[in-house]
């Protein structure tokens, strides 16, 4: 009995005019981007073993990692000495994390989610953060949000009416979230760079408000914690070395799935691709247009994307008929042995859209390219 496909490919026109004429190849690769998304990017981890364990081994030019959120942790875990064990360990720390209500409440206070997955970030990267920022090919790029106005710091009233008027000005503009969020790039240098400066922009940033800053050994775990730093259930991150005052929060406020301007950085000097493991077809700019569906479509942003993720038929076929997500802590509730199983048997699932894409990277059937 055949085994239905789990993988789906999209790509942006010139990412399929590149395939069609050249077919697919490791050093064609000049982005991969990460989206935020929690759980959901559990599926991704085979994936993520099988680009950065093997195939990308295969080409020798340099690769920006660009990632929020959970996608910031998977993007800092590829730099690691050896990545396959290293995702290995991402699933299992992510998958096991765990955070008890207090007596007399139904959620944990955002205070302890924090403290305990600072610490769980510190114990993860140890002391191979130097090399990390140091990798000689990989340049890891880190998303938050710095908050303006009533979200420069966080608050009883002003955290959730600062988020209500950021939400209020985007819906009637992307662009006027700048008002109270600014998207902020914590980049590591080059690893040839002799000046500490951190690497070009991987993409362009006229779309909102936008700000650089060097990724360091003094600032990288306050960095990677902001980006993981979701409103309303972590605390946001302040006082990061080399960053400006105010209250930086999850990268996936400003930038969601990373719906950003590629173009720029695939023409020259040589046509390549983004090369993207995501969980469904849409890339939705920011988590404040999760709802409005008339931003999910795609853009000419997105023309030179290879985009890899889930058959939605595969997905029904997981528990629940859904993809882990924040969800099933509150439908296991204190039940930790359920929803860690419930997480395992989808990253095991999952296995197959690795096996799925290593076969098609090797002889690209076009049939199966869809238009992002």
């Amino acid at each position: 009995m055949a085994v239905s496909p789990a993988l789906r490919l999209y790509a942006g026109p010139a990412a399929r005019r590149l395939i069609e004429r050249d077919g697919l190849h490791p050093h064609q690769v000049r982005v991969v981007p990460a989206a935020a998304g929690g759980p959901k990017g559990l599926v991704l981890g085979p994936l993520d073993r099988f680009i950065f364990g093997q195939w990308l081994q295969g080409s020798e030019q340099p690769v920006d990692l660009v990632g929020a959120s959970i996608g910031a942790w998977r993007m800092a875990t590829a730099c690691l000495p050896h990545p396959v064990p290293a995702f290995e360990r991402l699933e299992h720390d992510y998958i096991h994390q765990h955070y008890p209500a207090p007596p007399g409440r139904s959620r944990p206070l955002a205070s302890t989610v924090s403290e305990q997955f600072g610490q769980s970030l510190r114990n993860f990267f140890g002391e191979h953060v130097p090399s990390l920022l140091a990798h000689p090919r990989w340049r890891l790029h880190v998303l938050a949000s710095r908050g303006r106005h009533l979200l420069s710091q966080p608050g009883r009233w002003r955290t959730p009416l600062g988020y209500l008027g950021a939400a209020a000005s985007n819906v009637l503009r992307r662009r006027a979230l700048g008002a109270w969020l600014e998207r902020v790039v914590f980049s590591a240098a080059p690893a040839a760079a002799a000046s500490g400066s951190p690497a070009p922009f991987p993409f362009g940033c006229d779309d909102m408000q936008t700000r650089q800053l060097a990724l360091t050994e003094a600032n990288f775990h306050s960095a990677l914690q902001a980006s993981c730093a979701i409103p309303f259930a972590l605390e946001p991150v302040q006082h990061i070395e080399g960053a400006p005052p105010g209250a930086y929060w999850d990268g996936g406020v400003t930038d969601y799935h990373l719906h950003l301007d590629w173009r720029a950085r695939v023409v020259k000097p040589q046509p390549g691709l983004v090369l993207y493991p995501h969980f469904q077809r849409q890339v939705v700019p920011g988590w404040l247009d999760k709802h409005l569906r008339w931003r999910h479509g795609s853009s000419a942003y997105l023309d030179h994307v290879l985009l890899l993720a889930p058959d939605p038929q595969w997905v029904a076929r997981l528990h629940r008929a859904k993809l882990p997500d924040r969800t099933d802590f509150v439908f296991h509730g204190g039940n930790l042995a359920a929803r860690v199983q419930q997480w395992q048997a989808a990253v095991a699932a999952s296995a197959q859209l690795a096996e799925e894409f290593a076969r098609w990277a090797q002889k690209p059937d076009l049939s199966r390219l869809e238009p992002l």
